[in-house]
C-alpha cells in the first residue's frame, strides 16, 4: 500500500514536470492577456512569485547585453545587468526588465527618462521578439541605421515610444511602423522625424495594425499634413488620440480629418496650416478635445462645430479667424443634449470682433481665453454667475465700461485674470472682500487710481501682478511689501508708469532665493537708496525715478541674482562703489542718464555675462579700464555723453568680438582710430563722433561684414538673458542716435539701423574707396573734419542710405553721377566744402534746398542760383560750337542754298512724314515734347522760387 502512495506521488511530480515544460513552450496559447498593468509579468518586484524553472532566455539575455553596450550611460544606471553568474537571470532582478511568467520571455522593456540613457539605440532589440511594450522615451538615443532591421521583428508590440530620440535620420520610421501588426499606442515625440519616404500608392494599402489608437508625433519636421493625416486616416475606426503638433505641417487641413469618427483628441498646434477650417469636422461626433492653435487658419468658425457635440476643450489661438462669436449662440441652440458641455475655450490672439456673448448656459466652463482680438462693448456682469470659472483672460481687445464686484460675485474657483489693455475701469467698494484667491493678476492699463487698490490685501497667492499704466498715485502699504517677503513663489511685479511715489523700506525684506522674481517699477516717483534686497531680484527696472543712492544695493553681503538692471533717469549723484565682483550673472545694465561721476570702476570687467552696458550721460572721466576687455559676451557699448578720454584702446577690437553697437560719443578720446576695430565684423552702429580723434579712416573697414550685407533679419535687437522660473527671458535695445541733427532713441526699429558716424573730430585724410563695400549702411555721417580729396565715384553703391553727411570737410572735385543712383537718400549735406563744376542733372539732387551745397565756391547749377559756365559744363552737357567768325561767308553759294532747301524738303518729309502716317512714332514723339515741357516748366519754378527766397 506504501509503494503505491510512492508510485503516486512520482507520477503527480512528473506530470507537473511536464505542464510546467508545456507552459514554458505554449506562450501564445497559455500567457495571460498584456495590457499596461502587465498582469502576466514577471519584473523586480514580484521576483519571489517567479517559477524555479523559468530563467531568462539566453538568446534575449544576449539581445538585451548587446543593447547596453551601445549605450553611453552614466552613474552606472544599468548596473543590475551583467554576465555574471550572479546576474544571469534577466527576468529576475535587471532594472526596467519584465519578462511574462510562464514562458520567460521578455515582454516588457522600460527605461524611459529615469536612467538619462545615451548612445546608439542597437538593432540587437529585434531579437526580443516576444516584446510587447517598448518605452525608450526621453532619454538621448542616436539614431539606428535602420528601423527596417529589427523593429519590423518586434511583431508583437503594442506599445512604442522612443520619444526624445534623435531619428532625424530615420526615412524609413514610418514603413517599419507600418509592418507591427498589434500596435495600438505609438510616441515618437520629439525625435526629429523627418517626412517619410513612402511613395503616396502604398499610402492605403499597407498592411499594418488596425487598432492604432494613440498617435503622437509632436514636435517633429513633418512637413505634408495631406500625407500624414492620409496614412492615419487608415485607422478611423480606431483612432482615439492624435497630436501632431509643433511640425512644419504646410497646406490646409485634409478633409479626410472628418472620417475620423472615433477620434476624441486632436491637436494641429503650431504649424504652417492654411485656409478654413472644412464643415467636414461637423462629422467628428467623439471629438472631446480640439487643438488648431498657432497656425495660419482664417475664416469664420465654421457652423458646423454647433454638430460636436462632446467637445470639451477648444483651442483655436494665434490664427486669422475672424467675424463674431455668433458660433457660440449657435451652440446654444443647437439640439446636442451634452450642449453644456464646454470647459475650455480659447480663441486668443485672432480677429474676431463683436461683443462677449451670454455665456451663462455653459455652466461647466473653467477657461475663458478671448485675449487679443477686436472684441468691444461691456462685460456682461452675469459672467460672474459662471461658478466653475478658473480662467478669465479678456486683455489686448476694445472692450469698454465698468467692472464691478458683481463680474465676479460667485467665481470662487477664479486663479487667473486677465483684463490688460482695454478701456475698462475698476470699480470696488473700498471694503470688498472678492470671494477668490487670484494666482494671476493682469489689470495693466485698466483705471485702477488714484489709490492703491486695498482688495490686494486679501489676495495672499499671487505670482505676478502687473497693475502698470492704471492711474495710481499713491504711496504704496507697507502690506504689498510683506507680499513680495513670502516664501511663496513671486514671479512678475509690474507698478510702472503710475504716480507712486514714497520711499522703499530698507527693512528686512528678501525675496525668495529659489525663484527670483521679475519687478518694475519704473516711470514713477519713487524716492531714497536702493535697498539691499533688490540685488535677489532676477531683473529689476527702477528706471525714471527719484532714487538716490547705490552703494548699500550694489554691494550686498552675498552674490546677486540680477541679470537685468535698469536704473537709468533717476537722481544717483555719486561715484560707483567697486564692487561690481557680486554681480556676475548680469546681462543688461544701464545707468544712463544720471550725475554719476568719477572713473569707472575696474571690478566692471567681472561682469563677464555682460550683453548691455549703457552708462551714457553722465559724468565718468578717465580712460576705459582694460579690464572691460574680459566682458567677451558685450554686444551693446554706450558710454557716450561722459568726460573720458586717453587714445580708443585696441582691446575694444581684439577682446570684445562680439560686439554690434559702440557708442563713444561726446567724449575726449583723442589719437587715431586704431585698426584692431577692423576685427568686429558684426558691429552695426559705430559712433566715435564728438570727439578730439586724428589720422585717416582706416581702410580696412571694408572688414565689418554686417555693414557689408544688405538690410537686417529682424525690427529689433533681442536679447535672451536668462532663464527664469523655467522659462526664457529677453529684453529689446534701444538706442540713442544722432539723426538728422536730433538726438532720437530707437528701438522697435533698432535692427534697421547701420550707422558709421565719426563727425566733429579732426580725421584728415581721403574718404577711403573701401567704404563703398559697406553696401548695408544706412547712415554715413564723416561731417565736421579735415577731410581731402575727391567724392569717390562709386558712392552710388550705398543703395541703403538714407543719410550723407559730408559737410565742412575740405573734399574738392565734383559731385559724382552715381549719386543720382541712391534712390532713398533722404538726408544729404555736401556744404562747406570745394566741390566744383556742376550739380548733376536728375530729378534727385534738384529737389534738395540750396543750402546742402552752399559754401562751395566752384559748385554751379540747380538748385544753387549760380548758372554754370560753359567751362563748367560736362562734355555730354556742353552747347554746341557756334561759327566763330560770322562774317566769313565765303562757302555760301548757290548750291548751298539748292542743297539747304533739298535737306529740308527731306528732312521735314522724313521726320514729320513718319509722324503724320505712323501712329506710334506720333505718339512717342508728342509724349517727348510733354516731358520736355512739364521738365522745363519745373526747372523755371525752382528757379523762381529760390529767388522770391532770396529777395
Amino acid at each position: 500500500m506504501q509503494g503505491e502512495g510512492i508510485r503516486c506521488l512520482k507520477l503527480f511530480h512528473a506530470s507537473i514536470f511536464v505542464v510546467l515544460i508545456l507552459l514554458q513552450r505554449c506562450n501564445h496559447s497559455l500567457s495571460l492577456e498584456f495590457n499596461n498593468t502587465f498582469s502576466g509579468v514577471v519584473g523586480l518586484r514580484d521576483i519571489a512569485k517567479v517559477p524555479k524553472l523559468i530563467r531568462c532566455i539566453p538568446r534575449e539575455r544576449e539581445a538585451l547585453l548587446a543593447f547596453k553596450e551601445g549605450l553611453a550611460h552614466t552613474n552606472n544606471n544599468l548596473s543590475s545587468w551583467g554576465s555574471e553568474a550572479r546576474k544571469q537571470d534577466c527576468c529576475a532582478s535587471w532594472e526596467g526588465v519584465y519578462c511574462d511568467k510562464y514562458t520567460g520571455h521578455v515582454v516588457k522593456l522600460d527605461l524611459h527618462g529615469r536612467l538619462s540613457l545615451g548612445g546608439r539605440l542597437s538593432s540587437q532589440v529585434g531579437n526580443l521578439t516576444h516584446l510587447q511594450y517598448l518605452d525608450l522615451s526621453f532619454n538621448e538615443f542616436a539614431s539606428v541605421e535602420s528601423f527596417n532591421l529589427w523593429l519590423p521583428r518586434l511583431s508583437s508590440l503594442t506599445y512604442l515610444d522612443l520619444s526624445t530620440s534623435n531619428l532625424s535620420d530615420a526615412y524609413d520610421w514610418l514603413e517599419a511602423i507600418n509592418k507591427l501588426p498589434k500596435l495600438t499606442n505609438l510616441s515618437l515625440a520629439g525625435c526629429g522625424l523627418p517626412s517619410p519616404l513612402i511613395h503616396s500608392s502604398t499610402l492605403f494599402n499597407i498592411n499594418s495594425s488596425k487598432s492604432l489608437a494613440h498617435v503622437d508625433l509632436r514636435f517633429n519636421q513633418l512637413t505634408s499634413s495631406i500625407f500624414v493625416i492620409g496614412w492615419l486616416s487608415n485607422y478611423n475606426a480606431s483612432l482615439v488620440h492624435l497630436d501632431l503638433s509643433y511640425n512644419r505641417l504646410i497646406g490646409s487641413i485634409p478633409h479626410v480629418l472628418g472620417n475620423m469618427s472615433s477620434l476624441v483628441h486632436l491637436d494641429l498646434c503650431s504649424n504652417q496650416l492654411v485656409g478654413s477650417i472644412p464643415n467636414v469636422f461637423g462629422n467628428m461626433s467623439s471629438l472631446v478635445n480640439l487643438h488648431l492653435c498657432d497656425n495660419q487658419i482664417k475664416g469664420e468658425i465654421p457652423p458646423s462645430f454647433s454638430r460636436l457635440c462632446n467637445l470639451q476643450e477648444l483651442s483655436l489661438s494665434n490664427n486669422n479667424f475672424s467675424g463674431q462669436l455668433s458660433w457660440l449662440d449657435q451652440i446654444l441652440m443647437s439640439t446636442c443634449p451634452n450642449q453644456n458641455s464646454f470647459k475650455i475655450l480659447d480663441l486668443s490672439s485672432n480677429h474676431l470682433s463683436g461683443s462677449i456673448p451670454n455665456l451663462t448656459n455653459f455652466s461647466l466652463l473653467k477657461a475663458l481665453i478671448l485675449s487679443e482680438n477686436q472684441l468691444s462693448g461691456t462685460i456682461p456682469e452675469i459672467i460672474g454667475q459662471m461658478s466653475e470659472l478658473e480662467i478669465i483672460l479678456l486683455s489686448m481687445n476694445a472692450l469698454e465700461g465698468v467692472v464691478s464686484e458683481g463680474h465676479f460675485s460667485k467665481l470662487s474657483r477664479l486663479t487667473i485674470l486677465g483684463l490688460s489693455s482695454n478701456s475698462l475701469a475698476l470699480s470696488f467698494n473700498s471694503n470688498w472682500v472678492p470671494p477668490f484667491q487670484l494666482d494671476y493678476i493682469s489689470l495693466a492699463f485698466c483705471k485702477m487710481g488714484p489709490h492703491f487698490p486695498k482688495w490686494l490685501q486679501t489676495q495672499k497667492n499671487y505670482y505676478t501682478l502687473d497693475l502698470s499704466s492704471t492711474g495710481i498715485s499713491d504711496i504704496l502699504p507697507s502690506w504689498f511689501w510683506e507680499r513680495l517677503s513670502h516664501d511663496d513663489v513671486i514671479d512678475h511685479i509690474s507698478l510702472s508708469n503710475n504716480r507712486i511715489g514714497g520711499i522703499i523700506p530698507n527693512s528686512s525684506f528678501e525675496f525668495p532665493s529659489i525663484y527670483p522674481p521679475r519687478v518694475n517699477l519704473s516711470w514713477n516717483q519713487l524716492e531714497g537708496p536702493i535697498p539691499p534686497f533688490f540685488s535677489k531680484a532676477s531683473s529689476l527696472d527702477l528706471s525714471n525715478n527719484m532714487l538716490s543712492g547705490l552703494t548699500s544695493f550694489l554691494c550686498p553681503n552675498n552674490a546677486s541674482t540680477v541679470s537685468f538692471l535698469d536704473l537709468s533717469s533717476n537722481n544717483f549723484y555719486e561715484q560707483l562703489p567697486n564692487c561690481w565682483m557680486h554681480f556676475g550673472k548680469l546681462a543688461f545694465l544701464d545707468l544712463s542718464d544720471n550725475a554719476l561721476f568719477g572713473k569707472i570702476p575696474t571690478t566692471m570687467g567681472s561682469l563677464v555675462s555682460i550683453q548691455t552696458l549703457k552708462i551714457t550721460n553722465n559724468g565718468f572721466v578717465g580712460e576705459l579700464p582694460s579690464s572691460l576687455k574680459n566682458c567677451t559676451s558685450l554686444v551693446f557699448f554706450d558710454v557716450g555723453e561722459n568726460n573720458l578720454s586717453g587714445m580708443i584702446p585696441e582691446w575694444l577690437g581684439v577682446g570684445l568680438p562680439n560686439l554690434a553697437i559702440l557708442i563713444l560719443r561726446s567724449n575726449h578720446f583723442y589719437g587715431s582710430i586704431p585698426l584692431q576695430l577692423c576685427n568686429l565684423k558684426d558691429i552695426q552702429i559705430l559712433d566715435l563722433s564728438i570727439n578730439n580723434i586724428s589720422g585717416s579712416i582706416p581702410k580696412c573697414i571694408n572688414n565689418f561684414t554686417n555693414l557689408a550685407e544688405m538690410g537686417n533679419s529682424s525690427l529689433t535687437v533681442l536679447h535672451k538673458y536668462a532663464i527664469v522660473n523655467d522659462y526664457s527671458a529677453f529684453y529689446v535695445d534701444e538706442a540713442s542716435l544722432i539723426w538728422n541733427g536730433i538726438m532720437s532713441k530707437y528701438e522697435s526699429t533698432l535692427g534697421l539701423v547701420k550707422s558709421i558716424h565719426f563727425s566733429s573730430n579732426q580725421l584728415t585724410g581721403a574718404i577711403p574707396n573701401e567704404i563703398t563695400d559697406l553696401v548695408g549702411l544706412v547712415s554715413l555721417n564723416l561731417s565736421r573734419n579735415n577731410l581731402t580729396g575727391q567724392i569717390t565715384p562709386n558712392i552710388g553703391k550705398l543703395q541703403s542710405l538714407d543719410l550723407l553727411d559730408l559737410s565742412h570737410n575740405e573734399i574738392d572735385g565734383t559731385i559724382p553721377t552715381s549719386l543720382l543712383g541712391i534712390s532713398g537718400l533722404g538726408k544729404l549735406d555736401l556744404s562747406n566744402n570745394n566741390l566744383s563744376g556742376k550739380i548733376p542733372m536728375g530729378s534727385r539732387l534738384q529737389t534738395y534746398e540750396p543750402y546742402v551745397f552752399a559754401e562751395n565756391p566752384l559748385l554751379c547749377g540747380i538748385p544753387l542760383e549760380r548758372i554754370c559756365s560753359p567751362e563748367q559744363t560736362t562734355p555730354n552737357e556742353q552747347p554746341a560750337v557756334e561759327n566763330q567768325d560770322e562774317d566769313n561767308d565765303g562757302f555760301i553759294t548757290p548750291g548751298f542754298y539748292m542743297s539747304l532747301g533739298l535737306g529740308f524738303v527731306v528732312g521735314f518729309w522724313g521726320v514729320c512724314g513718319s509722324l503724320i502716317f505712323n501712329k506710334s512714332w506720333r505718339y512717342t514723339y508728342l509724349k517727348f515734347l510733354n516731358g520736355l515741357n512739364d521738365w522745363l516748366y519745373v526747372r523755371v519754378t525752382l528757379i523762381r522760387r529760390q529767388r522770391m527766397l532770396d529777395e
